[in-house]
């Protein structure tokens, strides 16, 4: 390594869930460069999720190193790996989870409570981020909100603290086609305007043609995947 830092930098990751039991992530090595996009493809249950929580900080390894940002994640424990995660980590779940009984624009804030914004910007931040975003109802109940519109305050969330990586785990599995278009366009492109990597893990057939950079964590565990120099 050269000094050169990755958004997501992989090394001899190993993950299993029991010291008998087959690994379910295997990956020697996988970069991705701030602004790079990659879509991993695979079935129900063969260890999709728990690559992104694995990456996320919320297990830790077997074996192996996971770089965030230039910062090997499982290195750090309790406050400081949950700060780390807020600032440089941002995730767009299946079902959204956004919190009950928090306006659509407290969602939003709720990651800024992690980040090095001050606290004073927080609302006016994330009500800009919402209207950017197509969201004119910031003070609404997300659960009296559309699906489309969920999505969008969940995307909001995830990159309202300039992440430089996203993690995408299914995002358009609770949407009708239509909405799922729309959101993939939504998350690629404000991806793109906050240069952060997306990860974006899904067995969706319509998502292929969306990536240039795909792979499944079969072909993860067989090929090196490391750009030159990475971390």
């Amino acid at each position: 390594m050269d000094g050169h830092i990755v958004a997501l930098g992989i090394r001899d990751l190993k993950y299993r869930y029991g010291p008998t039991a087959p690994w379910v992530v295997d990956v020697p090595a996988l970069d991705l460069e701030r602004g790079e996009q990659m879509l991993l493809t695979g079935g129900s249950g063969r260890g999709k999720s728990t690559l992104l929580n694995l990456i996320a900080g919320l297990i830790d390894p077997v074996e192996g190193r996971i770089f965030v940002g230039g910062t090997d994640v499982h290195s750090l424990h309790g406050a400081s790996r949950d700060l780390h995660r807020g600032r440089t980590i941002g995730v767009i779940f299946q079902t959204f989870n956004l919190l009950h009984g928090f306006s659509a624009v407290e969602n939003v804030m709720t990651a800024m409570m992690f980040s090095t914004i001050p606290r004073h910007e927080h609302r006016g931040k994330a009500e800009q981020l919402l209207e950017h975003l197509g969201i004119d109802r910031p003070n609404a109940d997300p659960d009296k909100m559309s699906i489309g519109q969920q999505q969008r305050v969940a995307v909001a969330r995830a990159v309202a603290c300039d992440p430089v990586l996203v993690l995408a785990d299914e995002p358009t599995a609770s949407l009708d086609p239509e909405n799922a278009v729309v959101a993939m366009d939504l998350i690629q492109a404000i991806c793109l305007e906050k240069n952060a990597a997306l990860l974006c893990v899904s067995h969706d057939p319509s998502m292929t043609d969306r990536f240039e950079r795909q792979g499944s964590l079969n072909d993860l565990a067989a090929t090196d995947l490391s750009a030159e120099g990475a971390c």
